[in-house]
């Protein structure tokens, strides 16, 4: 178990590397000149000479070459300083966990609403016995995934905030106006989940075991809920920490929609204002809980299954 712990602990540090350097060139090779961006955005807009324009690119680090740039910031990185906002001057970290807080209230009741959503239809649509029942359910997923994300939260808002009144249509206050955001992000995820699952169940039910299970006179649901299901969640669990990872991201479309104070939104307003130690302190962070996510379940799958080892893939 310590050497299966070390190779994941390992692999998830690669991964967090190779999407910070990937991260740092893409924002590297944009057009664009960050400092002249905080110019015009007001601090001395059309007053600032071009000596002042060198001293900040000389403070902010964009004069230097582009490999001592990158070290720089990602030793930086390694210690937890993701460096300041070229636009405020407020340390990254700090602008981050300004508005991180309402974001993870979104992601995680987003992300239990996709387990509870997705594990329910996958397997009420493999446990009835009609037809006609299975192959409505097993529809859903697919076309939930095919619907965009900002038209799903708008026609949310209209039905169930300007018609009916039920829930706001933007802001963050109270947990009434988190529902529709959260609905919103469920949907795509919820529906992979209730996909993979599924066809897992279907697939595990044509297993000798199941055949025998029922030859010795155990119940239906006891197979079905019991037997199959814990061999069938081993696919599901490693969606789900892939799909959890993508929380973040998703989060941008959802908040922007919403008007939701959070990652989303400060992500819109750095890419729009090229504050670029921002935008890679958000990719950083994304990263981090993508690979974390990945990791958890990593080391959850052999409590599920003692079968599953570092060779062995269930995706």
């Amino acid at each position: 178990m310590t050497r299966y712990l070390a190779i994941r602990v390992s692999l998830a540090l690669g991964v967090l590397w190779a999407a910070y350097t990937v991260a740092f060139v893409v924002l590297y090779l944009i057009p664009g000149d960050p400092v002249s961006a905080m110019a015009a955005g007001g601090m001395d807009s059309g007053t600032v000479s071009e000596e002042r324009l060198w001293e900040l690119r000389e403070e902010y680090g964009f004069n230097d070459p582009f490999i001592v740039q990158y070290f720089n910031h990602l030793m930086a990185a390694a210690t937890g300083d993701l460096g300041n906002s070229v636009q405020t001057g407020q340390p990254v970290t700090t602008a981050i966990g300004q508005v991180v807080g309402s974001t993870v209230q979104l992601a995680s009741l987003a992300l239990l609403i996709s387990v509870v959503g997705g594990a329910g239809i996958a397997l009420l649509a493999t446990y009835t016995r009609a037809a006609w029942l299975q192959n409505f359910l097993l529809s859903l997923p697919p076309i939930a995934i095919s619907l965009p994300t900002f038209w799903v939260g708008l026609l949310l808002i209209q039905l169930f905030s300007f018609r009916l009144g039920i829930f706001p249509a933007m802001g963050d206050d109270g947990f009434l106006a988190l529902i529709l955001p959260a609905v919103t992000l469920s949907l795509p995820i919820g529906s992979m989940i209730a996909q993979v699952l599924a066809r897992s169940v279907q697939e595990a039910m044509l297993e000798p075991y199941v055949v025998t299970a029922r030859a010795k006179g155990i119940t239906r649901a006891t197979v079905h809920f019991g037997h199959v299901l814990r061999n069938a969640a081993l696919p599901a669990l490693t969606v789900v920490g892939l799909v959890a990872g993508n929380l973040l991201a998703g989060s941008v479309v959802v908040e922007t929609v919403f008007a939701r104070p959070g990652i989303g939104q400060l992500t819109v307003t750095a890419v729009t204002l090229q504050d670029l130690p921002v935008v890679l302190g958000v990719v950083t962070l994304g990263a981090v809980v993508f690979v974390t996510a990945n990791l958890l379940v990593d080391l959850v799958l052999p409590l599920v299954d003692p079968r599953v080892s570092i060779g062995h893939s269930y995706a």
